[in-house]
């Protein structure tokens, strides 16, 4: 790995590196309804929809991506866009409401571009590449909670060689730039700004204090020597989605948190000395993804605290109203790569939590409460006492959620399901999917949809569990290069039912290259063309915003893709129109709402030079605002 860039490789491939997967899937055809466009929509786009949606869905192959889209948006579709800033619709603007390094608090410094910042005020401002991100409301105030995923170590420490860290000083920086951040937001005369120095400011980071709670609480697998008792961890690790519950907090999910652990020693072959169960199945190895925190934090050193990776990986609760509460990390909800967390409600009150496993191969959760929520009442338990299950999709557009417990799984406890939910959905046969990430629950009809970015390795590799890739009714493609949408809707219109029927909303792709499975489902054409849908969120009015993180290139099969973007879908006909475009280099993630509902908020995270302070400036991540001309709600 010596000659690999670590700055520039994606968590996938980072894994693969580490922990190579054998080449054992061979086959020799694609399924027949997986290769012909029109056969593959007639077979499973129509459930639910009618003659007349499907009719609809059609005719969108000759909507070019100027002319306005017939239905229910209220803009005019932008074209592709390949330059280092932000497009939106004619009749609408955008600005930078706050960027990596801007203050929080009067006490940090303003920006500096030569070092990036110190690591004494790192946890005082706006940290690095955005991600999920929720709105709160509280006395008048309005909050956001906002994920920071990530760190770009090139340009988080520019002053290092090929930003590796030289120093503890240099880690802690990192450590402060990632976590979550609770700020208040307020619009005025020169439009909307962070109120610095709001008493509801806050950071927490990799270094935070968090419990841990439910059925792993105090499991000897979760214990540590500076944490004998299981129930206390530090930090939360790699924030990616997020979710808001029906009582007012925020959930930020735990993703690729094994690219932080390495080992001080290793074996001949470059393994950890403490190989853990569960260590190759979750990518931890003994070099770590070029942070090095294993290099001067024994915390993130397997060697000497075999534990510590399995303290992460899980959902943690905030409550963003009261900035002296203590983080909460549940482990009712499975420990994996949490890319989001969907809450919605049964009708008779539990609570369901659907959330995907963002890697290759890995699979879709839901828990369900055993406990009912009642407004104002104790929300104690609801998001551990219950069951947690996993998806199971057949070709004839059926599926089941199957039940996570010692007696489905074989194995002998409960916690241990939990803390290795990928050993337990591997062992029920749950459906392998191609990586699914943000899951998004319809507010006015009972339905929820998942994005499947992409998988070069369907049909081609197992997972890193063993379990067999083919082509299959939600994952139709082999090396899927573009992704897709699912769909399903619980039977009884019940979240909380164990079978479902499911479709796909869309399969992204390529119609000007390929005339097959490859150039994607019939509501994508010239003028709406995207790949790797990531993010996910529904406005009030009932359209849901797809937010993409692909390939940028613009050549070959991505040829006129342009940037990653922000697209709105109508669930009911199929339609989709690109509505923003993010700059050269960079993922459009995150998305939330003002409560008046007149501004919306996007994440443009990783962005290249120049975006958005300029030539000779370092890019820095940030949360654009996006608002009508008018003053209309914006979805």
């Amino acid at each position: 790995m010596k000659d690999i860039d670590l700055n520039k490789i994606s968590a996938d491939d980072w894994d693969e590196l580490n922990d190579p997967r054998p080449e054992t899937c061979e086959f020799d055809e694609v399924v027949e309804r997986a290769i012909s466009r029109r056969g593959f929509l007639g077979g499973v786009m129509a459930f639910g929809s009618g003659a007349a949606a499907m009719g609809a869905v059609q005719l969108l192959g000759s909507t070019s991506a100027e002319a306005m889209v017939a239905g229910r948006f209220a803009f005019t579709p932008i074209a592709a866009q390949t330059d280092h800033t932000v497009h939106v619709p004619e009749g609408y603007e955008w600005e930078v409401l706050v960027r990596w390094g801007d203050p929080l608090f009067s006490d940090a410094p303003e920006f500096d571009h030569a070092t990036g910042g110190d690591a004494d005020s790192a946890d005082r401002v706006f940290g690095e590449n955005t991600d999920g991100m929720e709105t709160f409301q509280t006395g008048g105030h309005m909050l956001i909670a906002v994920n920071h995923e990530y760190t770009n170590r090139d340009v988080n420490l520019p002053q290092s060689e090929e930003g590796t860290p030289a120093s503890l000083d240099d880690v802690r920086k990192l450590q402060k730039l990632q976590g979550v951040a609770v700020m208040e937001v307020a619009r005025g005369e020169g439009g909307w700004q962070v109120v610095t120095d709001s008493p509801f400011n806050r950071r927490i980071t990799h270094l935070s204090p968090m419990d841990i709670v439910g059925p792993a609480a105090g499991h000897d697998l979760l214990k540590t020597e500076a944490d004998p008792t299981g129930t206390k961890a530090l930090g939360t690790l790699n924030n990616c989605g997020s979710g808001k519950t029906p009582w007012g907090t925020y959930l930020t999910c735990e993703e690729n948190f094994n690219g932080y652990f390495g080992s001080t020693e290793t074996t001949e072959d470059q393994k950890p000395v403490q190989l853990n169960e569960g260590y190759a199945r979750y990518g931890i190895g003994a070099d770590g993804w070029g942070y090095d925190y294993h290099k001067w934090d024994d915390r993130f050193d397997t060697a000497k605290n075999p534990n510590e990776p399995h303290r992460a990986g899980w959902v943690v609760e905030i409550d963003p109203t009261d900035p002296e509460s203590t983080p909460v990390k549940h482990t009712g909800l499975g420990r994996f790569k949490h890319e989001n967390a969907e809450v919605v409600l049964a009708p008779d009150g539990r609570v369901v939590v659907y959330m995907g496993d963002d890697e290759r191969g890995e699979f879709l959760y839901r828990f369900v409460s055993n406990g009912t929520y009642v407004p104002g009442g104790s929300t104690e338990g609801l998001l551990d006492d219950g069951t947690l299950y996993v998806a199971k999709f057949s070709d004839d557009g059926t599926g089941e959620w199957l039940a996570l417990t010692p007696e489905t799984t074989g194995m002998e406890s409960l916690a241990e399901v939990l803390i290795f939910a990928r050993k337990a959905g591997s062992a029920v046969g749950a459906t392998t999917m191609d990586r699914p990430e943000w899951i998004a629950a319809n507010p006015h009809s009972v339905e929820a949809y998942c994005c499947l970015t992409n998988n070069k390795n369907r049909g081609v590799k197992p997972n890193a569990g063993g379990d067999e890739t083919p082509v299959n009714g939600p994952n139709p493609r082999e090396t899927n290069k573009y992704g897709q949408i699912v769909r399903w809707r619980p039977h009884d219109d019940d979240h909380a039912a164990d079978t479902f029927d499911w479709d796909l909303y869309v399969m992204a792709g390529n119609p000007e290259v390929y005339n097959n499975a490859y150039g994607g489902s019939e509501n994508i054409h010239a003028g709406n063309m995207f790949n790797s849908p990531d993010g996910m969120a529904f406005d009030s009015a009932g359209l849901v915003w797809i937010q993409t993180d692909g390939k940028d290139s613009n050549e070959g099969e991505f040829a006129g893709m342009g940037n990653n973007q922000m697209l709105a879908g109508d669930p009911v006909t199929g339609e989709i129109a690109r509505f923003l475009t993010g700059p050269k280099g960079s993922e459009v993630t995150g998305l939330c709402w003002s409560t008046d509902r007149t501004a919306m908020f996007v994440g443009i995270q990783h962005p290249d030079a120049p975006f958005p302070d300029g030539e000779g400036k370092l890019p820095r991540s940030s949360i654009v605002v996006v608002w009508r001309e008018d003053g209309a709600a914006v979805g």
